[in-house]
């Protein structure tokens, strides 16, 4: 075999190579649950979310990196192995506290891939300068904080400023990760005889809290009822209130009636009224009235009581 026939052959393979590698690099894929960025001579282009068979200039013009679109979990202060082994870091989790205690505190960031190309070439490596950003965050959080509130009812706003702050140097950074959120997982002293104590004042603290609760409902309950015993008070009053007012109506037209007649005529008018208040004051007495020439009118005298009904007659000066 010739030189040039050699040569000819090797330049032919090599050609073919070259093509069965720009067919090879020219398709990708993209899947649901990830992004891609093309990078063209070390310029990274917009990111491709939509999943599908995309082209692309072959390599070595145009590269893919694929990033995933779900949600990472940061475990900071502990790793659990695969086979469910959790490995505790007390170096990372201890902790100076704001009213100069020592606690460990561990938690997991949740976090997301929201720029790639900032991902990809703003830091060397995101992922060491997230867990360094959230333990100067916790560790920031925890030193302006009191210790009771660590460890007892204060977590929900420790995780709230923690995320905050991690939010901000994630944000100044500027490492294409968006945090979702951080959760506390355990806070507790290195101590186990404070351990126990703080625990006790725990326990004691949820006492109270229960006890407060039942003195709040039994406290509303009372209040409901003294509210229904005021307005069957109150409603009772206006009913009397409303009766009495119309039973004086009653009585004040009565009297106007009473005293029409007795402008009219004013001797027999009184002599009614005095004869008919005998009878309601003295229903079963028996009464002589008689009436003399001087006008005057007298009651002779009063006897016991009767089965009948009291009889009124009326007598003269003559037997």
């Amino acid at each position: 075999m010739t030189t040039k026939r050699l040569l000819t052959i090797i330049g032919v393979s090599i050609a073919g190579l070259l093509v069965l590698i720009a067919v090879a690099t020219s398709w990708y894929t993209v899947d649901e649950s990830e992004q891609a960025i093309v990078i063209t001579f070390g310029d990274a282009g917009d990111p491709i979310t939509e999943p599908g068979l995309k082209f692309k200039m072959p390599w070595p013009i145009q590269k893919v990196e694929k990033l995933s679109k779900e949600t990472f979990s940061l475990q900071f202060g502990y790793q659990q192995s695969a086979d469910g082994e959790i490995v505790s870091y007390d170096d990372e989790t201890k902790m100076i506290t704001g009213d100069d205690n020592i606690v460990l505190a561990d938690l997991v960031v949740q976090w997301r891939i929201t720029s790639p190309r900032d991902y990809l070439f703003n830091s060397e490596d995101p992922r060491e300068l997230l867990h360094s950003a959230t333990s100067a965050s916790i560790r920031s959080v925890i030193g302006s904080s009191r210790i009771d509130d660590a460890l007892t009812s204060g977590k929900a706003e420790i995780e709230a400023a923690t995320r905050d702050l991690l939010a901000d140097l994630v944000t100044k950074y500027d490492i294409g990760i968006t945090v979702l959120s951080v959760n506390l997982q355990d806070v507790e002293l290195p101590n186990e005889e404070v351990r126990q104590a703080f625990t006790a004042v725990r326990d004691a603290e949820e006492q109270k809290n229960i006890k407060v609760n039942q003195a709040g409902r039994y406290e509303n309950q009372r209040f409901g009822e003294a509210n229904g015993e005021k307005d069957a008070i109150i409603s009772n009053a206006t009913g009397e209130k409303i009766a009495r007012i119309e039973q004086a109506r009653g009585d004040v037209a009565l009297f106007n009636e009473l005293y029409a007649e007795y402008a009219q005529n004013e001797q027999i008018t009184r002599d009614r009224l005095v004869l008919e208040t005998l009878e309601a004051v003295l229903p079963n007495a028996q009464l002589y009235i008689m009436n003399d020439d001087s006008g005057t009118m007298t009651y002779l005298p009063l006897a016991g009581p009767r089965a009948s009904a009291p009889v009124v007659s009326e007598g003269t000066d003559n037997e």
